[in-house]
């Protein structure tokens, strides 16, 4: 399809159940890429069982949340030369089926950086508990009101980026819930965001760090990231301008 150098980053903490399977899915998608996993801490065998599938591994010393799991993979691509990376959960939720589809808009120019959205596709597939979709769709409003960009699943984790969003996350990457967050970042780089939609899965094994009765702490939390990081550099520009 392309001659792009691409990696694939597989985040996972306490995926020993299910990152075999993510991996083998990931390489039979039809598509010459490399796989990263980045053990975040794990208490399990995620690295060995990754390692086993035939992954590159890196493992992390201590548990740094999926932004810095997610920022390490960023980095790992910038210095190792990839023109593009795709992030996919470690917990089998998404269906490696649909990465050319992910990368199509990236590959072509058309996009610097594509979500996969589980709202757009004809079929459905898991759409979460009722609780996060709560949080999905006040996402959904904040960030179209305050970057333009109509985002109808800004909490998926199933994206892809180019160079240019490689390098600007590398540098810095949200920490805590950081996928709304990354749209906005994005959005401030002027980058071209694209949604594609893909069918995601129940996750087959373990269980996810996010709870629903976090839902409510997880919206304040990130809503006050993304107004501080729109008023930081508001300010900025205002001052450039004086």
């Amino acid at each position: 399809m392309t001659a792009d150098k691409i990696l694939v980053v597989i985040p996972a903490f306490n995926e020993a159940e299910n990152i075999q399977k993510t991996v083998a899915e990931v390489f039979h998608c039809g598509q010459a890429v490399s796989v990263l996993v980045v053990d975040d801490g794990s208490a399990d065998l995620t690295s060995a069982e990754a390692a086993l599938a035939g992954a590159e591994v890196v493992r992390l010393p201590f548990n740094l949340g999926i932004g810095g799991a997610v920022q390490t993979g960023f980095k790992y691509a910038r210095d190792n030369g990839f023109d593009i990376m795709i992030q996919v959960d470690g917990d089998n939720q998404h269906d490696a089926a649909y990465l050319k589809d992910l990368l199509a808009p990236v590959i072509t120019g058309e996009a610097d950086m594509t979500i996969g959205s589980r709202f757009l596709s004809v079929q459905k597939g898991f759409q979460s508990s009722f609780a996060r979709r709560i949080g999905i769709n006040f996402f959904v409003g904040l960030i179209s009101m305050l970057t333009g960009h109509k985002i109808t699943d800004p909490t998926s984790g199933f994206r892809a980026f180019n160079k240019k969003l490689i390098n600007v996350f590398a540098r810095y990457y949200p920490q805590d819930f950081p996928e709304p967050e990354a749209i906005a970042v994005a959005s401030r780089y002027k980058a071209v965001i694209r949604e594609v939609p893909v069918i995601m899965r129940k996750r087959s094994g373990g269980k996810s760090s996010i709870r629903d009765i976090k839902t409510l702490y997880y919206m304040i939390k990130v809503t006050f990231a993304i107004l501080l990081d729109k008023f930081k550099h508001t300010s900025k520009e205002l001052v450039s301008c004086r």
